[in-house]
C-alpha cells in the first residue's frame, strides 16, 4: 500500500520512522500546535467585523428585526441589553434598506407621526395631548443623537391657554437621560440639553427645565444651576475647578523659579454666585434745546393818591392814614417745561465673581536660601490678583521638606524596574534556551537521518555485485529461452528478449528511485547466499 504513495510522502514517512520516541513526541506536539494555531487564526480572520444596525430600539422593534434577520439567515449579535443589534459591517446599509421596506423599526408611535393618525372627529383635548406626545418624542430622538446619550425621555407640562385668566401657568419640562457607563455627561452637554429643550417648546424658560440621570442623580436643577456629575452642587464644582486652574498656573510659575518639587501652592477661593440686577436712571437737560412748553404771567400796578385811613388796631380803632404819594407794584410768574433726556441702564452681574481669595506658598528650605521671599510674594500676588481691599491674604514660608516618602517611592520604583528588567531577561534567556534545545534536537534528528541514509545507501561493491547478478540472471534466462524455444519460433524469442530488456530497465529505475529498499533486498540476498 505504501508503494503507491508519492516519493516525497514516502521519504517524509521514512524520516519520521527514523526518529527516536522523544523526537517523535516533539514533532507531533509541534505539528499539533501549528494546526491548532492555524485553526484559531483562520477562524479569527474569517470572522466578519460587526457594526451597529440600529440602536436604542424598543423591545417590540428589536424582536421584529431579529425575527426578520433569522428568516434571512443573517448573522447578528445583541448589545446594550438587546437595544442595539450588530450585523456584519458589509451588510449594514443593505439590511437597513431591506428592513426599511418592511417598516422596521416602527416609528409610528413616537414623534410627529402621531399627528398622522388624527381624524376629523378628534377633540381639542386629544389634539393637544397628541401634539404634546409628538413633541416629547421628537425631543427624545433629538437628544439621543448627542454623543454619549444612549436613551432619553422627555416629559412636558404645557398648560392650555385661557383667555379669561390673568395669570397663566408656566411651561415646564423634565428630561431623563442615560449616558454611557464609561463616559458620563459633562456640564456643557447637560446645558446643551437644557437649552435645546427650552428652544424647542414655546414659552419654556431654561430655568424651568430639569435634567436627571438614569442613576437618579440630578444633572441640572429647575433653577438653571448646573450640577456636577459626581453629585456635588454646581457652585462647589465651579469653585474647585477655579482653584485647580489657579493652583496649576501658580505651581508652573514656582517650578520655573525654584525647580520642580521644591514649592507647593494652595489657594482657597470664595466665589460669589448671587445673581444681582442693577437699574440706573440718569436725567440730563440741554439748555440749547427749546422748551417743550412755556407759560408767563405778569401783574403790574402804578398809581397816585392819598390814603383813606390807617389800619384797624386791636380795639377796632382805625389808625392814622398814611401819607399820600405815588404807588408802583409788579409781579412776574414764568413756567418753562424743558426737554429732559432719560437714560435707563439695567445691568445683571454674572455669578462666579471672586469674593475672597487666600493663597499660601510653601518653599523648600534647601533651595529657598537663594530666593527672596518678598519677591516671590509680590510675584504670586500679581499672578493671583490679590486685592487687600476685599480681604485677600497671601502667605509665603520656607520649611524643610520631608523627602523620605519620595525617596522610598523612588527606591521602590527603581527596585520594581530592576525586577521587571530581570524578569524580562530571564524570560528571554528561557525562550532562547528552549529555542536552542529545539534547534539542537532538530540538528540531531537531521544528522541521525543522514547517517541512516548513508547506512542504507548501496556501497560500490554492493552495486557491482547487483549488476553482476543482473547480468547472470539475464544470461541464465537467455540460455533457458534458447533451450526451450525451437528454431521455427525465433521471432517469438526475439519478443521475449525485448521483454527481458524492459524488465532490466525497470530494475535499474527501481535502483535509482528506491536505493534504500534495493539495498535492504540486496542485503537479504547476501545473507541468504552466505
Amino acid at each position: 500500500m505504501t508503494d503507491r504513495l508519492p516519493a516525497p510522502v514516502r521519504k517524509v514517512g521514512d524520516t519520521f520512522k527514523s526518529f527516536t520516541p522523544g523526537q517523535k513526541a516533539v514533532t507531533i506536539a509541534t505539528v499539533l500546535a501549528l494546526a491548532i494555531g492555524g485553526y484559531f487564526f483562520a477562524t479569527w480572520a474569517s470572522k466578519p467585523s460587526y457594526s451597529a444596525l440600529f440602536s436604542n430600539l424598543s423591545s417590540k422593534d428589536a424582536s421584529a428585526i431579529v425575527e426578520s434577520l433569522q428568516k434571512s439567515s443573517t448573522p447578528y449579535e445583541l448589545a446594550n441589553g438587546g437595544t442595539t443589534i450588530m450585523v456584519p459591517q458589509d451588510q449594514v446599509y443593505d439590511l437597513r434598506l431591506q428592513l426599511s421596506g418592511e417598516g422596521l423599526p416602527g416609528e409610528s408611535e413616537t414623534g410627529y407621526a402621531l399627528l398622522d393618525q388624527q381624524g376629523i372627529t378628534t377633540s381639542d383635548f386629544m389634539q393637544h395631548t397628541n401634539y404634546q406626545r409628538a413633541l416629547q418624542g421628537e425631543l427624545a430622538n433629538t437628544i439621543k443623537a448627542i454623543d454619549g446619550v444612549e436613551a432619553a425621555t422627555v416629559n412636558l407640562v404645557i398648560p392650555q391657554k385661557d383667555v379669561f385668566a390673568d395669570d397663566q401657568n408656566k411651561t415646564t419640562a423634565s428630561v431623563l437621560v442615560q449616558s454611557s457607563p464609561n463616559k458620563p455627561l459633562s456640564n456643557q452637554t447637560v446645558q446643551a440639553i437644557v437649552h435645546l429643550v427650552a428652544s424647542s417648546v414655546e414659552g419654556l424658560d431654561p430655568t424651568n427645565v430639569t435634567v436627571a440621570g438614569a442613576d437618579g442623580k440630578i444633572l441640572s436643577t429647575g433653577g438653571g444651576q448646573a450640577v456636577a456629575t459626581g453629585g456635588d452642587s454646581g457652585a462647589d464644582s465651579q469653585t474647585v475647578a477655579f482653584q485647580n486652574r489657579l493652583n496649576q498656573s501658580l505651581q508652573n510659575m514656582l517650578d520655573a523659579v525654584v525647580g520642580p518639587g521644591h514649592a507647593v501652592v494652595t489657594t482657597t477661593a470664595e466665589l460669589d454666585f448671587d445673581q444681582t440686577q442693577t437699574t440706573t436712571e440718569t436725567y440730563t437737560s440741554d439748555p440749547n434745546v427749546a422748551a417743550l412748553s412755556e407759560s408767563i404771567s405778569r401783574e403790574a400796578y402804578n398809581g397816585n393818591g392819598t390814603g383813606t385811613g390807617g389800619v384797624l388796631g386791636p380795639d377796632n380803632i382805625q389808625g392814622p392814614a398814611a401819607a399820600g404819594g405815588a404807588g408802583q407794584y409788579e409781579n412776574t410768574n414764568q413756567v418753562r417745561n424743558n426737554a429732559v433726556n432719560k437714560t435707563t441702564e439695567a445691568r445683571n452681574s454674572a455669578p462666579g465673581g471672586i469674593k475672597r481669595l487666600n493663597v499660601a506658598v510653601l518653599l523648600d528650605a534647601t533651595t529657598a536660601g537663594a530666593v527672596n521671599q518678598a519677591d516671590v510674594q509680590q510675584l504670586v500676588s500679581a499672578a493671583a490678583g490679590i486685592d487687600p481691599t476685599r480681604g485677600d491674604t497671601i502667605a509665603v514660608s520656607a520649611m524643610a521638606f520631608d523627602t523620605s516618602a519620595a525617596t522610598a517611592a523612588k527606591d521602590a520604583l527603581a527596585a520594581s524596574a530592576a525586577a521587571e528588567q530581570s524578569a524580562k531577561q530571564s524570560s528571554l534567556i528561557k525562550t532562547a534556551a528552549m529555542a536552542l534545545v529545539v534547534l539542537f534536537l532538530i540538528f540531531l534528528a537531521w544528522r541521525w537521518s543522514r547517517k541512516q541514509k548513508k547506512r542504507k545507501a548501496l556501497t560500490p561493491a554492493e552495486l557491482k555485485h547487483l549488476e553482476d547478478m543482473q547480468a547472470a540472471l539475464e544470461a541464465q534466462r537467455l540460455a533457458e529461452l534458447n533451450a526451450a524455444i525451437p528454431s521455427p519460433a525465433i521471432e517469438a524469442a526475439n519478443i521475449n528478449h525485448e521483454e527481458l530488456e524492459g524488465r532490466q530497465r525497470e530494475i535499474e529505475q527501481m535502483v535509482q528511485e528506491q536505493p534504500e529498499e534495493m539495498a535492504a533486498l540486496l542485503r537479504g540476498w547476501l545473507g541468504a547466499g552466505r
